[in-house]
């Protein structure tokens, strides 16, 4: 093979490779949520997060009922309560108990929602409640979706800045991730070469008529 062939092909993987690899790559921490201390202080609620109440035929004691600073729910009909050290199943038990004692044979439904920050390649970056039945996908909705370069199949689920989990795809559930209130979903940016597929496919087809030409000759 001549010299400018080789010189050819090497500009080929050049083009191929584009700016990104050029760019220097953060580390990602992707760990596991240790012990079962933290797994537990995790589902634990934090103020800010909101109780959704759901009792069949009383829409008046019905709604979403955020914990205020004090770690404190105000409900209606049973009062106060306090929730940021009680487990999610014994809450749901506790108010289950507490409304039955005024309503007959209540049908209750209790979420929790989580307040997490959607942010990166969104229309909409902010803080948002989400539910353990949302998929990630519902999730980017909250915010307005991914842009045009975002790349909504490898979200990050970060948490005072280390990624605890890379690459989530769209379909996967929040309650079978070790969400917590103030993680992050990010969103990042597709790859340069995804995003300029037509100049990279132009680039490659043009490199290899002219390669092919050269070793014609």
């Amino acid at each position: 093979m001549s010299r400018r062939s080789l010189i050819l092909i090497s500009a080929l993987a050049l083009i191929c490779a584009g700016p990104d690899r050029a760019r220097a790559q953060s580390t990602e921490v992707e760990g596991p949520s240790s012990a079962t201390g933290d797994a537990l202080a995790q589902q634990l609620l934090r103020p800010g997060d909101i109780v959704r109440l759901k009792i069949w035929r009383e829409p008046d004691l019905s709604g979403d009922f955020q914990v205020d600073e004090t770690g404190v729910v105000v409900f209606p009909l049973i009062g106060p309560r306090t929730v940021t050290d009680v487990p999610p199943d014994s809450l749901r038990s506790q108010l289950v108990d507490a409304y039955a004692t005024y309503l007959r044979h209540p049908s209750i439904d209790v979420v929790l929602l989580r307040r997490v920050n959607v942010l990166g390649a969104v229309a909409k970056a902010g803080l948002y409640p989400v539910d353990p039945t949302m998929t990630v996908a519902d999730v980017l909705a909250l915010a307005g979706g991914p842009t045009s370069i975002g790349d909504p199949n490898k979200v990050r689920l970060i948490r005072d800045g280390e990624t605890i989990t890379a690459s989530l795809g769209q379909r996967t559930i929040v309650g079978e991730l070790p969400v917590r209130s103030g993680d992050q979903f990010f969103v990042p940016e597709r790859s340069w070469i995804s995003r300029n597929s037509n100049i990279v496919a132009a680039a490659i087809t043009g490199t290899i008529s002219l390669i092919i030409a050269v070793w014609v000759k």
